[in-house]
């Protein structure tokens, strides 16, 4: 019997549709050696689609390295690698490319900041601009950062704790630490005159904090399924709510409006008024285009800083308030701990005592303190601010990764803070808050230096947070002048485990303390 051409060619199109779709990627793809997280991820993404909008990321990879081993796949083409030699060494100082996910979420003002910059070359010139006015010598010695410092802590910071503690009135330290770690980024980046004052404003505190936070539980979809929202939103159909786009032409205004004022100031070399970041952006940006021989466009380059500036600002309040408390938290479990760093910190000249002090200690003189250093160290492991995945991209022809060779190009691969930070044989009871494991007395440093191997607190390679040396300034100044003088106790920390997500907070979005003024 004669077989049509219309069958053969179906039956064909059928075979050649049951290759691509099962047969290669399920058998014959490099990616068939790896071990599967699941057994549908050779064949659709659904699966961990489906964990990510449940707000399940981290620990589902996590499990998934705890039963497989230090490389998984997580999708037809996406896996993650948990481990040093052969992972994050291999795609995060390898120079591997970033993923495009960085940009659908995190750009603003139509333009992209150095964090979200796909590109190594475009990466490392905006990279070049600021590096240097972050760095620790930069940082320890700035006039500018030393009155700010000052500012806040003395002037702000210290009265309130002072009155809650007087007045026996338990604080919420989750919401104080926001407006204290916005007004330490906004015054280094913007000037001290020129930027916010959250932690005595806190109605506009309130305010801001519902507009930046209300956009958070609709990232999902810029990031995992942006064609998806595309289309949807083609149909009419916004899986993504109106009043998320008038929170961020707010945030926008907002953004713009602090380097209209950073602008007025540009001049200046007072350290009050000078906005030291900003002005550093700018003047690289004018040279850049000086030495390219080309005009600068103001509004794109208003735009650029803008966008760089908002995101240096909200990366560094979010991440460095969540940080502080989770630090504050443990101490206040951990009495003990308490009176240990107090003895340390009295050691500092000048000690940090309110009332009474009108000058804080060397920012170096802080971050030599041993005990405070395993104090941060540790609940930066336990606690990462950041514990999700950083995707990136396998470049061509093809890597070796965890031990799997000829792994393809384009193919998605993660590393994630939150697993890294929970291998028992680097960390034992990984689970458990040890600051001690951080103390060369205590610890070989053959174990010191493993450990710090496998601490991505901060990522690593030349995409590294850049600005860690400040959140660490910042968390460890703030513990000196909290510990100093006060003693916290829990009076209540409901819910305090964190979300599971790429940034974290506590699920109850609160801690309360109470001060005793020691």
């Amino acid at each position: 019997m004669a077989v049509s051409i219309p069958v053969i060619t179906a039956v064909v199109l059928a075979a050649v549709v049951l290759y691509k779709a099962v047969i290669y990627p399920a058998f014959v793809s490099p990616l068939a050696k790896i071990p599967n997280a699941h057994w549908s991820v050779p064949l659709s993404p659904v699966w961990m689609l489906w964990r990510r909008f449940r707000m399940q990321n981290n620990r589902t990879i996590q499990a998934a390295h705890e039963r497989l081993g230090p490389i998984v796949r997580l999708g037809p083409s996406e896996i993650s690698v948990n481990c040093v030699d052969g992972g994050i060494k291999s795609v995060y100082t390898g120079g591997f490319e970033k993923h495009e996910w960085y940009p659908r979420v995190f750009g603003s003002l139509g333009t992209v900041s150095m964090f979200t910059m796909v590109g190594s070359k475009t990466h490392s010139i905006r990279k070049r601009m600021l590096s240097n006015i972050y760095s620790k010598s930069t940082l320890q010695t700035s006039p500018n950062l030393q009155l700010v410092s000052k500012t806040v802590i003395l002037d702000r910071l210290l009265p309130i704790l002072q009155e809650a503690a007087r007045l026996e009135e338990p604080l919420d330290v989750h919401d104080l630490n926001q407006g204290l770690t916005m007004d330490f980024v906004s015054c280094y980046l913007f000037g001290l005159q020129n930027g916010t004052n959250h932690l005595q404003d806190h109605s506009f505190r309130k305010h801001w904090l519902h507009l930046y936070f209300c956009r958070k539980p609709f990232e999902f979809y810029h990031q995992e399924m942006p064609s998806l929202t595309g289309w949807l939103k083609c149909l009419g159909l916004h899986v993504i709510p109106k009043y998320c786009d008038e929170a961020n032409d707010m945030l926008d205004s907002w953004i713009l409006d602090l380097c209209g004022k950073a602008e007025q100031s540009v001049d200046s070399t007072d350290p009050a008024v000078e906005p030291i970041v900003y002005k550093q952006l700018k003047q690289s940006l004018d040279r850049q285009a000086a030495k390219e021989g080309v005009k600068p466009d103001r509004l794109q380059q208003l735009n650029d800083i803008a966008c760089e500036m908002y995101d240096q600002l909200t990366a560094g309040f979010e991440t460095s308030a969540v940080g502080l408390t989770y630090l504050l938290w443990q101490l206040s479990r951990h009495p003990e701990i308490q009176e240990e760093l107090r003895e340390e910190l009295l050691t500092l000249e000048p000690p940090i005592s309110f009332p009474g002090s009108s000058e804080l200690p060397a920012a170096k003189s802080i971050d030599n303190l041993p005990l405070l250093e395993a104090i941060v160290t540790e609940t930066l492991r336990l606690h990462a601010p950041i514990p999700g995945i950083q995707p990136r991209v396998t470049p061509e022809p093809s890597c070796s990764l965890a031990g799997y060779d000829n792994i393809p190009p384009n193919v998605r691969v993660n590393a994630q803070a939150y697993s890294l930070h929970r291998n028992p044989e680097v960390f034992p009871d990984p689970e458990s808050w040890q600051p001690r494991r951080w103390l060369k007395e205590e610890n070989s440093l053959e174990e010191l230096e493993e450990r710090r191997r496998w601490f991505w607190a901060f990522g690593s390679g030349g995409r590294m947070c850049v600005g860690s040396n400040l959140a660490l300034q910042d968390i460890k100044l703030v513990a000196a002048a909290i510990y100093t003088s006060f003693r916290t106790t829990i009076v209540n920390d409901d819910n305090i485990e964190a979300i599971d997500a790429y940034t974290v907070h506590p699920r109850g979005n609160k801690l309360i303390l109470k001060f005793q003024k020691v």
